[in-house]
């Protein structure tokens, strides 16, 4: 009855521990900031709407949004707007990405623990996923050594994420070196997810933009702007790239949303404040979480440098899984790190874009439920 394809995917395990919570839960599970888009932009969009932006726009994005990008990222890469392509989130941007370079059998590496889409999107795309870990004891970034046993000959791409979710974790430039290396050494596609590029504390984000040649960007307005709903993203790659993969954005989605690239272009003028003020706010959040979670008997938490997750590893004898349905059943969402991958089994994730008094009483919360096993 159905396709072999839609079977061999599962729906996110995270959904399934939310479906347990109750309505005034406290959230410190989803990924998305708790902000409201800029003024500039909620101003933008009603502005669009008047103005008559409610038709369909150029598949490719407007020509202004897609040379702003361009202007933005110039510093990091040699380009301009026909190395961009505006998307219907990026998560589009990676599915149509992965459908235009993968044929059957290829092999695509990806992080374990990772975002839970990176899987079942190479499978759709016909290829066969192989993940490499990301471990807390190397700081969440893969070993030279890990990534070198799993290339084959059929390894097409490497998908790469940071800041990283779901640990906060972020690339070095020795690292991102190595990465580079590889791929050069090896003719393989860098796929790099820089959802969170912008979310960076100690130092400033680093990027395979201009790195190396067969590097394909992914970022988007959700998390930099807090306009997760209004799904808008963005690719940036060889020309010849943009130009395939725009045959399956086309033929997926038509276009990008005309009123949403009108504010979202004009968050990109006016708005790089605001971008800023979250970070200072989620620096000072992820102080306290982890503050808080250091000072519990069984919690080892890392310090998240990037995006806005903490993934502490239970040194308790007992399952992570159990931990966390009984967290939600408190009242606190979180989630556990077997979600996101086989790698993360005695972890788990929370999301502190969240206000600090959530914080504090979800964390107290977490630690009674802790008491329970320890």
């Amino acid at each position: 009855m159905f396709s072999k394809r839609v079977a061999s995917i599962e729906l996110s395990g995270i959904r399934k521990i939310f479906d347990m919570a109750q309505g005034d839960a406290i959230n410190l599970g989803l990924g998305e900031p708790d902000f409201q888009p800029p003024p500039e932009a909620l101003e933008a969009i009603r502005e669009a709407v008047e103005k008559g932006y409610n038709k369909y726009g150029p598949s490719k994005g407007f020509p202004q949004l897609r040379e702003a990008l361009a202007e933005k990222f110039t510093k990091y890469a040699d380009i301009s707007a026909d190395n961009v392509l505006v998307t219907v989130g990026a998560t589009e941007g990676m599915l149509a990405t992965l459908l235009s370079v993968i044929n059957p059998g290829d092999e695509v590496l990806y992080p374990d623990p990772g975002f839970v889409l990176y899987k079942p999107h190479t499978i759709i795309s016909g290829g066969k996923p192989v993940d490499y870990p990301i471990l807390q004891e190397n700081d969440f970034v893969p070993s030279q050594e890990d990534l070198e046993n799993r290339i084959t000959k059929k390894t097409k791409a490497i998908i790469v994420n940071y800041p990283n979710n779901p640990t906060g974790g972020v690339l070095d430039d020795s690292h991102l070196k190595m990465i580079v290396d590889l791929a050069e050494d090896n003719d393989l596609l860098i796929i790099s997810d820089e959802v969170y590029f912008n979310i960076t504390y100690e130092n400033k984000p680093k990027t395979f933009l201009g790195k190396y040649e067969k590097v394909i960007f992914i970022n988007s307005f959700s998390k930099e702007f807090a306009m997760t709903g209004w799904r808008l993203g963005y690719l940036i790659a060889p020309k010849e790239y943009i130009e395939q993969i725009g045959k399956i954005h086309y033929y997926t989605v038509a276009c990008p949303q005309s009123p949403i690239e009108y504010a979202a272009l004009v968050a990109l003028e006016k708005s790089h404040y605001y971008s800023l003020m979250m970070v200072e706010k989620f620096r000072k959040r992820r102080d306290l979480i982890y503050e808080l979670l250091n000072k519990m008997d069984g919690v080892n938490p890392n310090l998240p440098k990037g995006a806005f997750y903490i993934f502490p590893r239970i040194e308790l004898d007992a399952d992570p899984m159990d931990i966390v349905k009984d967290t939600v059943k408190n009242g606190v969402l979180c989630t556990p790190g077997e979600a996101f991958g086989t790698a993360g089994k005695k972890h788990i994730r929370f999301s502190y874009a969240a206000s600090e008094d959530d914080i504090i009483k979800g964390m107290k919360i977490f630690d009674s439920v802790l008491d329970k096993y320890r």
